[in-house]
Order: C-alpha cells, then structure tokens, then sequence
C-alpha cells in the first residue's frame, strides 16, 4: 500500500485483505504507522494458501530496495492505481468476496 503521492510504501499480510485494506483506509488504528503517513491506496497485492510462503514472502518484499518495490508494483498496476477503489462503495464494510 501507499499514500496518495506514491512517497511512502507498506508491506503487511492479513488473511483478511478486504478487511485489513478498510481499516487502513478508514484509521482504524489512529496511532499506527499507516494512520501517520495517511497510507490508503492498494497498488499491489498477492495471494497465498500457505501462511509460511505469504510470511517468507512478506520478509522477502520488505527487504527490497524501494526503487525494486515500486518495480514490482509497476509490472501489474504501471500507474500506481488504488485496486481497492471500488470495494467499499456506499461507505459498507460487509464482507464480501474478494477479488482474484
């Protein structure tokens, strides 16, 4: 995830990513790292079955430079879109399914 002027990136996993993408978007956590930097734009996501591989693969992104991040994200999403822009239409967080 990012800000709205691409300046600062974030790495997390969830087993909930409609979720956790909300609580981003929304402040959930006022006094979190996201909250500070107004983190809200989902330009990258993957999806795994096994947590081991999304955990190794967490550590894996988290440790490349920035540049090799916003070049990873540029392979499926060049201009830096929000993939979640539409998920929470009429303000309701009801869970629904995600997307693939």
């Amino acid at each position: 995830m990012t800000n709205k002027i691409d300046s600062v990136d974030y790495t997390g996993i969830t087993n909930d990513l409609f979720r956790r993408v909300y609580e981003h978007k929304t402040h959930f956590n006022e006094k979190s790292f996201t909250s500070k930097y107004n983190i809200n734009k989902l330009v990258y996501f993957e999806e795994y079955n096994n947590p081991k591989q999304a955990i190794n693969r967490e550590k894996q992104i988290k440790g490349l430079s920035r540049e090799k991040k916003f070049n990873l994200i540029k392979t499926i999403n060049p201009n830096f879109n929000d993939l979640a822009r539409d998920w929470y239409k009429d303000n309701q967080a009801e869970h629904k399914e995600q997307p693939t």
